[in-house]
This record gives structure tokens, C-alpha cells and sequence, in this order.
């Protein structure tokens, strides 16, 4: 592991990841929800017959087909930088993290590569059915590549299946199926998969929209927005439960990000939930004895009941994380912070002695080191810890980004349920402030999954690896200016690849469907 590391290099390093990450997001979700959405137009098509359901399909393909392009380049990008920039990490978990991505490339993405191109270019070559057959499995595959990327990051927020082997100072995996379905890895899933179909719903409606506001294709905008409108909701409601469970989760497992994103500076018992809060910005560590909050509206005992499933359940707050003495889950004592790192030292002296013991063949200091390491492992990353404070993440960042995604999940939901009612009951076509709210409530799609994002990641901090591995003993040995220079290279790249998919997309949106039955 590097020690001593410039504090300039992890930022700029985190900072190419996270550019790189946030830039990937902008076309994932949207590559999810346009599969079910045209996959669903194209099975009315092959029921019905209608050529209509054909080209209403073929048209929100066409956009898929443009945001898969590029969402495949920005995916290429991430996987190499876990090379690159996060060696360290690479080898000391690559036994474990490689696999779901090795199986997420071998078998996700080539499934999707394969039916995409009879997808695209199999209409009138191969029968209806046959077609039908490669939209939906376009759309699988795409969801199973999302299944095993997830299954990799739950498995930095939630390390399980693995044991260190002192020989190879790795860690190896020794259970494959509760690192491929452990908990955080299935409600990350689904709650991501969701935010995707809800997007692409958003999305469907939004551009809809524009064409009623255009005057035409009125009959391709208002079936496009009832399918869409279905889709999202239903993707909306069940968000609501895929948030809950994972919320439940992350209370078990990381009790230190929930407190970051409630702003929980002191837990207890009964904990509420902050509805609507402002933090004190003057507020700097758990323990400088200022408030935590300048203006704060709490929902009594939600918290309590969202982390524990009762009203009245211990919570843990940062200080009792950092200074711990309570009681958990299991019935044992939290060790304080100081005490893991004690701990965390203690296992890195017992390798070290392992080890050197192992090169001068004495079996019985090594069998003693050995031992020492096994007792101590599970606090091995704590011993990189320099200062307590560095294990509270950035609480106004994940405070204010947790509240973004929740307040947009409650507005998605009410903005599906008003389409669907005016889609059905009155004339949407006629409604032109109803058409200019669906095409600006475009953008909060992309922000509400982006902030989503941020909390999973920056609530992690500072590990790489949840309590195993932090960032500064993950990152390469780089220089800070070679970073810096990529940084700035992928920023300019992306942002060309982004204003080209924008203005490819609005090309193909403004020549809209192709078919004398859709220009109503």
C-alpha cells in the first residue's frame, strides 16, 4: 500500500472518477428505460399488426441506438481507470471486483451486441416475432450488464465472500453467489434499474410533448405518452419501496452514511427524519460544539422506524460512531474509531512480520503473525486512518443531494399521475402549459439519478471499499500533473461526445416518426 501520498492526487484522481461516473450516468438509465418503453411498442405492433405501433417503436430506437453509442464509450473509459488511476485497488481486490465485470462483458454485453444488430437491422429480414424477440433481449442484456456493474460497486459498499490471503496480500473470493446476491447488491439494483425506467419514461413524455406543442404527430405523441406515462408510474411507486429497502440496508452496513445524509450529529433513540432543513455552514467537526442545523422541520421517529423497522430504535449519530459504546444489532459493544485504527495498525505490523517471517522460513513467528493479522483483519483499512475526522463524509453534500432525489421520487410520481389523468380524461393535446412542464421536467430526471449517484459514492467516503481499503491506499503512484492533464483531456472529451448525442437526437427528433399514419 502507498503511504505518505500527496492529498492533491487522491482529489484529482477522485475527481477524474467521479467526472468520468457522472458523465457514464447521463446515458445508462436512459439506455434502460427506452428498452422497455419501445420493447413494449413493438409486442403491440406484433399483436395488433398495426404499422403504426411499428414506426412509433422504430422512432424511440433510433434514439436509443444514439445514447448506446456513446453510454458504451464512457463505460469502456471507467473500467480502464480502475487500472490506471486505483492500482492499488486493483490488485488488492481484483480477484473479487474483476469477476462480475469479467462475466458482465463476456456474457451481458455481448448478448446485447448481438440482438441489437437484429434489432436495427433485422426488420423485414427475419419474422415479426423473431424481431420482437431481439428488442426484449436488447433490453435484458442491457439489464443484466447493469445487474453485475451493480453487484461490483454493492460490493464496495457492502464486502462479503472473500477472505485476505496474507501470502498474495489479496483479497480472494471464497463465495461466489454472496458476492453476486448479497442484499446491498439486489435493492441497488433494482433501485437503479427503476430510476432508469423512470427516466426513460420522463423522457418519452417530455419529447412527446414537444410535438404536441409543435402541432403534430399528435397520434404518435399521445399513445407515446400513455405508454410512458404506465411505465413511469409504475417505475415511480416501486422506487418508493427499492428506496426503503435500500435506506434499510445502508443502516446496517454503512451507519456512518446515514448519518452524513440526515445530518445525524447525535443519535439515540426515536430518531426523526429532517423534512425541510438548512445546515449550519460554520459547522466544521461532530465535536466543535456548534449545531448542526441553522433551520430544521423533523418527522418524529421516521428514522428510527425507516432504519430499524421501530418507532423507537437506537440510531447511532456521528459521534456515537466516532467515540462508539453502544450496542448494536448483534448484542456487542461499537468499537470507537480510535480503537479500530489501533486495530487497523496492529493487522499491518502483523502482516508485515508474516511476511518477513515467511521470507526467513521461521514457520513459528510467522504461525503467531498470522494469527495476530486474523484477529485484527477486519480492521485492516482503519490502519491508513490518520485522523478521526477524516471518516465523517461530506454531511452537506450528501444532506442536500439524498433531499434532491427524494423531493424529485415524490414529484415524479404526482407529475405521472396529472399526464395520466389529462391523457385519459381530458385532451393533453390541448394543454399547453401541461406539454411545457413534461419537456422541462426532462432535466430532473438526469438530476434526481445523478444526485442518487452521489449520495452512494461520497457517503462511502473515505473508503474505497467500505471499511477495508481507503482512498489513499487505493490510488496508483502517479504524478498529480499527468492526472490533472487527463482530468482536463476527458472533460473536453466528453463534453464534445454529450454535445454531439444532443444534437444528433435533436436531429433525428425534429424529422419525428417516419409514416404518413403518425403526421395527424
Amino acid at each position: 500500500m502507498i503511504e505518505n501520498i500527496d492529498a492533491s492526487l487522491i482529489d484529482w484522481s477522485r475527481a477524474q472518477f467521479a467526472l468520468t461516473a457522472i458523465y457514464h450516468w447521463i446515458f445508462v438509465p436512459l439506455t434502460l428505460g427506452l428498452a422497455v418503453i419501445m420493447a413494449i411498442m413493438e409486442t403491440l405492433y406484433v399483436r395488433t399488426g398495426k404499422e403504426f405501433w411499428k414506426q412509433t417503436a422504430q422512432f424511440w430506437m433510433k434514439l436509443f441506438g444514439i445514447n448506446f453509442a456513446v453510454g458504451v464509450a464512457t463505460g469502456l473509459i471507467l473500467e480502464f481507470e480502475f487500472g490506471t488511476n486505483w492500482s492499488n485497488y486493483s490488485w488488492f481486490v481484483g480477484d473479487i471486483f474483476g469477476a462480475p465485470l469479467a462475466i458482465e462483458g463476456i456474457l451481458a454485453f455481448f448478448m446485447e451486441a448481438t440482438f441489437i444488430a437484429v434489432m436495427f437491422f433485422g426488420w423485414n429480414k427475419v419474422s415479426k416475432r423473431f424481431h420482437l424477440a431481439s428488442t426484449w433481449l436488447t433490453g435484458i442484456g442491457a439489464t443484466i450488464s447493469a445487474w453485475w456493474i451493480l453487484v461490483a460497486n454493492a460490493w464496495m459498499q457492502y464486502p462479503v465472500g472473500m477472505e485476505f490471503n496474507p501470502d498474495t496480500v489479496r483479497n480472494e473470493m471464497v463465495d461466489f453467489m454472496a458476492v453476486a446476491t448479497s442484499p446491498m447488491a439486489v435493492v441497488k439494483f433494482f433501485h437503479s434499474v427503476l430510476s432508469g425506467w423512470v427516466l426513460g419514461a420522463v423522457f418519452v413524455v417530455g419529447v412527446s410533448c414537444w410535438f404536441l406543442l409543435k402541432k403534430r404527430n399528435r397520434e404518435f405523441a399521445l399513445s407515446s405518452i400513455k405508454i410512458a406515462g404506465i411505465v413511469g408510474l409504475v417505475a415511480s411507486l416501486l422506487s418508493l419501496w427499492s428506496g426503503d429497502s435500500s435506506g434499510y440496508q445502508v443502516a446496517k452496513t454503512q451507519p456512518m452514511k446515514l448519518a452524513a445524509v440526515e445530518g445525524l450529529y447525535e443519535g439515540g433513540n426515536s430518531v426523526g427524519i429532517v423534512g425541510v432543513g438548512v445546515l449550519n455552514p460554520d459547522k466544521e467537526t461532530y465535536n466543535d460544539g456548534k449545531e448542526p442545523f441553522a433551520f430544521r422541520v423533523e418527522i418524529p421517529s421516521l428514522l428510527s422506524l425507516l432504519a430499524t423497522r421501530s418507532l423507537d430504535g437506537y440510531v447511532p449519530g456521528i459521534k456515537e460512531i466516532i467515540e462508539g459504546g453502544y450496542e448494536m444489532a448483534d448484542g456487542t459493544k461499537a468499537l470507537s474509531a480510535e480503537e479500530k485504527i489501533e486495530k487497523g495498525k496492529i493487522a499491518i505490523q502483523a502482516l508485515s512480520d508474516y511476511r518477513n517471517a515467511k521470507k526467513e522460513k521461521d514457520e513459528v513467528t510467522a504461525e503467531t503473525a498470522y494469527r495476530t493479522l486474523q484477529d485484527n483483519v477486519k480492521y485492516f483499512g482503519y490502519g491508513y486512518i490518520k485522523d478521526v475526522n477524516e471518516l465523517v463524509p461530506n454531511v452537506p453534500l450528501n444532506f442536500y443531494a439524498f433531499r434532491v432525489m427524494v423531493i424529485l421520487g415524490g414529484y415524479f410520481i404526482l407529475f405521472f399521475l396529472v399526464v395520466l389523468f389529462f391523457v385519459y380524461k381530458k385532451d393533453l393535446s390541448k394543454m399547453r402549459w401541461m406539454q411545457y412542464v413534461a419537456l422541462w421536467t426532462i432535466p430532473f430526471g438526469y438530476l434526481a439519478g445523478q444526485a442518487g449517484w452521489i449520495v452512494a459514492e461520497t457517503g462511502r467516503q473515505p473508503w474505497a471499499i467500505q471499511d477495508m481499503l481507503p482512498t489513499s491506499a487505493a490510488i496508483s503512484k502517479l504524478s498529480v500533473g499527468s492526472v490533472q492533464t487527463t482530468f482536463f483531456i476527458f472533460l473536453a472529451l466528453f463534453t464534445i461526445m454529450l454535445i454531439a448525442e444532443i444534437g444528433i437526437m435533436l436531429r433525428e427528433i425534429k424529422k419525428g416518426p417516419q409514416s404518413e399514419h403518425t403526421n395527424h
